[in-house]
């Protein structure tokens, strides 16, 4: 059974197909540690379920050489920005040390999109992945700009309900919401587990 904000945003239900699918982990870094502590253990048993379901684990880094390199970033955000090299821009220990695989892929990113000015679309193409699903931080920029992205390139997309956060529920429940009308199947660890289970 699904979660309750599944169930009040989805308007459509589908389970992914581990066969074309990989697992897209947005930002799980240190930056963003207060936003990630509510969630991490639902981003856990989600990198495990798919694990289990041998879908392909890809991890992004959000990071700035300077604060020069942000384009309109550097505008909205200004200082508050994730230098490379920071304590900030590392992975958060629980991500870090325990859950990256040696055959995982860590993108490196500099602006809300996982696919802009990245290679990550290619290695999809090259590993046959049609679906991608999406969990997070933050669900309202790059959780949703990815997500979109990637609907718009062709992938189907599942966008995770509890394994996603934000500065507040009004943003996460605003994005659920748009992303449910036009671009992602919602989904929670409840119903991964047992979508790929029954694959």
């Amino acid at each position: 059974m699904a979660s309750s904000t599944t169930r009040k945003y989805e308007t459509r239900n589908r389970d992914p197909n581990p066969k074309i699918a990989a697992l897209l982990v947005i930002d799980m870094q240190i930056y963003f540690s207060s936003i990630v502590k509510p969630i991490l253990q639902n981003v856990l048993t989600t990198i495990d379920l798919c694990r289990r379901a041998s879908i392909p684990v890809f991890f992004t880094r959000h990071l700035h050489k300077s604060t020069t390199d942000a384009g309109m970033l550097s505008e909205w955000w200004e200082d508050d920005l994730i230098i490379d090299g920071t304590v900030d821009s590392e992975m958060i220990p629980e991500i870090d040390r325990q859950i990256i695989k040696p055959e995982e892929e860590i993108v490196e990113k500099s602006t809300y999109s996982a696919f802009h000015n990245t290679r990550l679309q290619e290695k999809l193409v090259a590993i046959g992945v049609e679906e991608v699903i999406v969990i997070g931080v933050m669900t309202n920029l790059c959780c949703e700009t990815t997500a979109r992205e990637a609907f718009v390139k062709g992938c189907r997309v599942f966008f995770s309900t509890d394994a996603t956060a934000t500065v507040n529920q009004e943003l996460q429940d605003a994005t659920l919401m748009n992303l449910a009308y036009g671009f992602a199947y919602l989904v929670d660890c409840e119903r991964l587990r047992g979508g790929l289970l029954r694959n």
